[in-house]
């Protein structure tokens, strides 16, 4: 498996974009889906950089070889001397060169989490393209509580930057997900020439992310990722005292862990109504489109007359 992304350029001046796969390399679902549209990858404007973030961990079909990559994009005095002789820090260093490139970035992803739903992590500055991927449901303020995220990265820098869970990472359906958010991705982003479609979607703001403090978290039970939480309801246990539901929340990302200093959960909450309004936007769009269609006839009309 090559280490560098490969580069499509389109026959039109456009942005640049990265598709990302296997930054968790036992995440099957997207890596399977840009190998397999690899060979027949085309674009029609600008230029999009496609590749594997963990390869190393992709051959040996495991999360990660030495640290976890997905969180290694934050700032370097952030870092440990330990972790900085990592694989994976040494990677993200590579991957950053590239990503200073780019104007957005698909990151593919799936849970860990079995049943779990597809679903998009971004911030509020990544709305305009999230909108029009295939689905339901946006998680965003991760950024706020769990930093150093490849799209945590560029969103730093004012970019784009999106995360596409594609449901269980033992679901043979998270490749076909994957591979409609990447075609989504490239028409949204312009490279490829088409009308996108906008999405009628939810959204989960984040607001809590629980870190260990012994070497012994278990959950009272496995909690599906957007599970209903009520205020008080006990989630688990952390070295014999046992860690509540602040107020009624979703749990999300929820695992059992045997070292201290470990993400075990993120809790938030569902706001009510659209992260945008989905309808309205749409309904503006094809308003504009038409009033320009008129304007053209127009144009033309009184240049025939001439």
């Amino acid at each position: 498996m090559q280490d560098y992304l490969i580069e499509f350029k389109g026959s039109k001046t456009g942005s640049t974009s990265i598709i990302l796969a296997g930054t968790h390399g036992d995440e099957a679902g997207g890596i399977n889906a840009l190998k397999k549209m690899l060979p027949e990858f085309k674009i029609d404007r600008g230029r999009v950089l496609v590749g594997f973030g963990n390869p190393r961990a992709i051959m040996k079909k495991v999360r990660f070889v030495e640290a976890n990559l997905n969180r290694m994009f934050k700032p370097d005095k952030l870092f440990t001397l330990e972790q900085k002789r990592t694989y994976e820090y040494a990677r993200a260093q590579f991957l950053k060169a590239y990503f200073d490139q780019a104007d957005a970035l698909l990151d593919l992803h799936c849970s860990f989490v079995k049943q779990s739903r597809p679903f998009i992590v971004c911030e509020d500055n990544s709305y305009d393209i999230a909108k029009y991927l295939p689905v339901d449901l946006v998680v965003t303020g991760l950024d706020q509580i769990q930093s150093g995220g490849t799209d945590y990265y560029m969103n730093n820098q004012g970019k784009v930057g999106i995360c596409l869970e594609c449901g269980y990472l033992g679901d043979n359906n998270a490749s076909q997900i994957a591979n409609e958010g990447i075609y989504d991705f490239l028409v949204a982003m312009g490279h490829i020439v088409r009308k996108p479609k906008i999405r009628k979607q939810s959204l989960v703001k984040m607001y809590e992310l629980y870190i260990t403090k012994t070497a012994n978290f278990k959950l009272s039970k496995p909690f599906k990722d957007f599970e209903k939480l009520s205020a008080g309801q006990t989630i688990g246990t952390d070295g014999g005292r046992e860690i509540k539901a602040p107020k009624d929340s979703i749990i999300l990302f929820a695992r059992n862990m045997n070292r201290t200093g470990e993400e075990s959960f993120a809790l938030g909450e569902v706001i009510p109504g659209q992260p945008w309004a989905c309808e309205q936007r749409e309904a503006i769009d094809e308003a504009a489109t038409r009033l320009a269609q008129i304007f053209v006839e127009q144009i033309k009309s009184e240049h025939r007359e001439k």
